[in-house]
């Protein structure tokens, strides 16, 4: 384990206690969709790493974003394969997928220009600094996000992004079809799930 593999273990998760008390911090309307448990995350993660197994990705973490939650909402699920353990994030959605910014996504969509998040099975690449600050770049392993990397879709950070916000709003901001996550956990991001990791966007959670 690198240093700061090390770093982002002792502060990355917050199991799932931890996870709904964050979900309890940000008020408005009841989600229409309840969180997968643990359990249905890892057999997930397990499925999408069987799926995608050519790729060769690295197996002991991947993420999971679940756009069935609202935008308000913890949904971007950290799991640990080795530990068990699972842990909740904010991630953005893109503002073609909520062109009404409702604070849900309405639609995916792989097409150039569409500024829409795409479903499917991504690949983490390299690191690089760009418009965005520190990002990470993203390669989609599926049919409906193959033009992830001509679209520039990554992972970056974002001001739009924190509890604050959702608190504020009901909701956070869209990103251009990026992953964009609060700017004080980039550095997790970039640890936990770069480069070589499964990062699994799609709608999850059961109503």
């Amino acid at each position: 384990m690198t240093r700061d593999e090390a770093a982002w273990d002792r502060r990355g998760f917050l199991g799932l206690a931890g996870a709904a008390a964050l979900a309890a911090t940000v008020s408005g309307p009841a989600a229409a969709a309840e969180p997968l448990a643990s359990s249905a995350l890892l057999a997930l993660a397990r499925q999408g790493l069987a799926r995608h197994s050519a790729a060769q990705p690295r197996a002991d973490r991947v993420g999971v974003a679940d756009f069935a939650l609202p935008s308000r909402a913890p949904r971007l699920f950290l799991v640990d394969l080795e530990a068990g353990r699972v842990s909740a994030h904010l991630v953005s959605h893109g503002r073609g997928s909520d062109p009404a910014h409702t604070g849900r996504l309405q639609r995916f969509s792989n097409a150039e220009g569409s500024f829409a998040t795409s479903e499917g099975s991504y690949l983490t690449s390299s690191h690089y600094v760009g418009k965005h600050g520190r990002s990470m770049r993203l390669i989609g392993l599926d049919p409906t996000n193959s033009n992830a990397e001509a679209r520039a879709i990554v992972v970056h950070a974002a001001e739009y992004v924190s509890p604050a916000v959702a608190r504020t709003l009901g909701k956070i901001g869209r990103s251009h079809g990026c992953f964009a996550v609060a700017p004080d956990e980039l550095d997790l991001m970039l640890t936990a799930l770069g480069p070589g990791r499964l990062l699994i966007a799609g709608r999850f959670a059961q109503a």
